[in-house]
């Protein structure tokens, strides 16, 4: 913090700063079993295109994006859908705030990313796939790269796939260029057609109109190595773990105020409070599930369970403990969501907007209640007009902390006989601020 405000250049960091961990701190059945490259592929094409998405559909896998919906029943309506081709798509654009965990399959677990990614051009009859890479993600292309052609060197990609005549597929790479709205998948397949990276009015949805009007298949990293791993290891060994629900486990992005952050893998069905002893939280305040757009939990919540039937998260856990502002949490949230909003639509746009204003105003004490009130029906309007879900969810993180840190918020509001109006001195000495003047002439010296 020292560093950013003393606006030190990044070149005169420490090298070790920029340091980029795995920490894989707990595996399960997705990360602690391998199998060799290609394995998983044969057992798919040995069962046949249709058995194997009875095996998807039995195993009651469902997409790890937070979404939750159901993989097999995703794969078979564009398998279904009337089109000249058909395309399967990996969503690498990792955006969500506190998330990683899709970073590390990238890094370690390419092969089965790119295996479940096969599995499904077979049950489709895909021949081309992409992987959207974040633009962050940059540095892993060579690796990437590499083991695509390593594929494409054993017979796993290319044409005629493990000998199957006509089992034609190929990968190739897109990346992203930073935009938080591509992780939406229109967006993502607008980015990917080579347009401005803009949701598309939904129906019709991907699989039946996808990249280039196409049925398409997009499923987040995790879950395409999730299909992997159920085709390899059977339906039954993955519904072992999990809820009948939510069956399998999940990967969480463990960071914040905990003395082991990294990414844990976890059945479903495991309460916050379980989650927090096995990273060694001690009494945090709160916990963010699901990122800025998820869920903001008070103690008392701590019991509630991940599950799609509880709390659904693409895999973000942000712990917060004592020491943590939470209104000032909400507020760098609010700002990133205005940040990125995408601008297309005029209610995320001005709303976000506006938000951010509300949030400054009681950030420098000049606040009263009407603008909770404010908040509450911006919220209403962001909801009902947005054109995506970034602007529907932008007001999450301040309504879980009016709902559950009320203090945090009530401490920000001016004295009780406070009426809000214009301030030209604080409209001033912002402007002031921002422009680094310090003009003794102005009209707060005058005042003087």
């Amino acid at each position: 913090a020292s560093r950013i405000s003393a606006a030190q250049p990044l070149s005169a960091w420490p090298s070790e700063l920029f340091l980029v961990e795995d920490r894989i701190e707990r595996r399960e059945c997705l990360l602690a079993a391998s199998f060799p490259p290609g394995d998983a592929l044969r057992a798919a094409l040995a069962r046949g295109a249709e058995a194997t998405l009875q095996e998807i559909t039995a195993s009651g896998l469902r997409g790890r994006g937070g979404a939750g919906f159901a993989t097999a029943a995703k794969w078979s309506a564009a398998r279904a859908a009337p089109g000249d081709a058909r395309y399967v798509v990996a969503n690498g654009d990792e955006g969500e705030p506190g998330t990683f965990k899709d970073r590390v399959l990238l890094a370690q677990h390419a092969h089965q990313l790119f295996e479940g990614m096969s599995i499904a051009a077979w049950v489709l009859g895909a021949r081309q796939g992409f992987l959207y890479l974040r633009g962050e993600y940059r540095y892993l292309r060579p690796a990437l790269e590499r083991v695509i052609e390593e594929r494409r060197a054993q017979g796993l990609l290319g044409q005629n796939i493990l000998g199957q005549a006509g089992f034609d597929f190929h990968l190739a790479i897109h990346l992203g260029a930073g935009a938080y709205v591509c992780g939406e998948e229109s967006a993502l397949l607008e980015s990917l057609e080579g347009k401005r990276g803009t949701p598309r009015l939904r129906p019709p949805f991907p699989v039946t109109h996808g990249y280039l009007g196409q049925p398409t298949v997009v499923n987040n990293v995790e879950t395409f190595c999730a299909a992997a791993q159920v085709v390899w290891g059977g339906a039954e060994r993955w519904k072992a773990l999990g809820t009948p629900l939510s069956t399998g486990t999940k990967l969480l992005s463990i960071s914040g105020d905990c003395a082991r952050p990294g990414v844990y893998e976890v059945p479903f069905g495991v309460s916050v409070a379980e989650v927090l002893a096995a990273c060694g939280a001690h009494d945090p305040q709160a916990v963010q599930v699901g990122g800025p757009s998820g869920h903001t939990l008070p103690r008392a919540q701590f019991e509630r369970r991940i599950a799609f039937e509880d709390l659904s998260t693409a895999g973000a856990f942000m712990v917060f403990d004592e020491s943590r502002d939470l209104f000032e949490v909400a507020r760098n949230f609010v700002h990133f969501f205005a940040h990125e909003s995408c601008g297309f639509c005029t209610p995320c746009r001005v709303g976000t907007t506006l938000l951010t204003k509300l949030m400054d105003k009681l950030a420098h004490g000049h606040g009263s209640p009407q603008d909770f009130a404010r908040i509450d029906t911006l919220n209403r309007d962001l909801q009902a007009l947005s054109h995506c879900g970034l602007g529907q969810s932008a007001c999450h993180p301040v309504l879980d902390g009016l709902a559950h840190f009320r203090a945090a918020y009530d401490a920000r509001l001016a004295h009780r006989d406070f009426v809000p109006a214009f301030d030209l001195d604080q409209a001033l000495a912002t402007a002031r601020a921002m422009t680094g003047r310090d003009d003794p002439a102005s009209h707060l010296e005058r005042q003087g």
